[in-house]
């Protein structure tokens, strides 16, 4: 039986990421200059006091995504993605995305494309409803090389937000029964890209040249996989001014790992999940795997992909009907997928059988 493909062996190894992030405890040596009051730990960042207000500032970049943009030349919509990936992140805690801030590296600072850079980023601004009050390019050719000529770059996006105390999701008291409801992905968004390009795309050892068009698709495939992430702001707040939130998790890197930052916040917990969707590009990567002697399993695809579900409310059961009604108002996709259990662990059924994630 040939050897299973691993995000790992594509070039992102997950368990030496988290064992590097253990350095970020000595960031706590910092927290004393907290000029308002105490930084509050969150299970997928911090917030910290100014006035009345706690403010979540968080930092994201879209990644290897870029690569596909510069295969494809196409930089109209990857933009979106770092607005969304930031300010995804900062609805989490429950807080209002206020601004966003770019810091561009780039190859050359070809007018051509910065001019394409700043139409997606505007377009990803007015759909979280944030500013851009600032941004930065800078051309270090000696570092961004990209793979083609002049073209080369990459995107970090900061974000920051504000809340109220009451507004607040502690992601502490969430309770066996309680469920969990997906928002439906636009597609493979902006994580496990580096794993998908090795098994889609020639230009890194995979099947298909970026314009091909594969059975059952409508569209070329570099066009399929840089549709950009959904950004789930506005619909997120509207349910959590009229319903508890329990939990938030934006379904990313490590995609249904993540849940374990809640378990670790409401002890005595666990999730399974039960319902996935995925879009034909996930069933596309695992499909080609196996055809160029690259198998990825079914376990690695649950902890890489978003599976067809980009982010994720834990909420009272008695809440499911409405949460979902209020998201499909707002013409998101959105159906229970899984359920809090008390096993302490993360289980999916996923294409006929259960699958232990953790």
């Amino acid at each position: 039986m040939p050897k299973s493909f691993t995000y790992a062996e594509a070039g992102v190894d997950r368990e030496l990421r988290a064992k590097s992030k253990e350095a970020l405890h000595a960031l706590k040596q910092t927290y004393k200059h907290s000029q308002y009051g105490k930084v509050i730990q969150l299970p997928y960042g911090n917030i910290f006091p100014v006035g009345d207000k706690y403010f979540d500032l968080v930092i994201e970049g879209v990644g290897t995504k870029v690569l596909l943009a510069q295969l494809a030349e196409k930089f109209d919509t990857i933009g979106i993605d770092g607005v969304a990936m930031a300010a995804n992140d900062v609805i989490r805690s429950g807080a209002k995305p206020l601004a966003v801030a770019d810091n561009i590296h780039a190859q050359v600072s070809d007018p051509r494309l910065v001019a394409e850079w700043m139409k997606s980023i505007v377009k990803g601004a007015n759909e979280a409803g944030c500013i851009v009050p600032s941004g930065e390019i800078g051309d270090v050719a000696e570092i961004i090389k990209g793979i083609a000529e002049g073209k080369g770059f990459d995107m970090v996006f900061a974000c920051i937000g504000e809340l109220n105390r009451n507004e607040v999701v502690f992601g502490d008291n969430i309770k066996p029964e309680d469920v969990v409801i997906g928002l439906r992905s636009s597609g493979i968004h902006s994580n496990g890209i580096t794993l998908a390009r090795k098994i889609l795309f020639k230009q890194w050892g995979g099947k298909y040249d970026p314009y091909d068009i594969p059975e059952g698709f409508d569209r070329e495939l570099a066009y399929e996989v840089l549709e950009p992430t959904k950004i789930y702001v506005k619909p997120f707040l509207n349910v959590a001014e009229k319903y508890e939130i329990k939990g938030a998790v934006h379904i990313t890197g490590d995609a249904y790992l993540k849940f374990d930052k809640l378990m670790q916040f409401s002890k005595g917990t666990g999730f399974e999940f039960g319902d996935f969707s995925p879009q034909p590009i996930f069933d596309l990567i695992q499909k080609v795997a196996s055809e160029i002697g690259a198998p990825i399993t079914d376990e690695e695809m649950l902890k890489t992909f978003n599976i067809g579900w980009g982010f994720a409310v834990v909420v009272n059961k008695s809440d499911k009907d409405a949460v979902v009604d209020s998201f499909e108002k707002d013409s998101i996709q959105a159906e229970q997928i899984g359920q809090v259990t008390d096993s302490g662990r993360i289980v999916a059924s996923y294409k006929g059988r259960k699958v232990l994630l953790k």
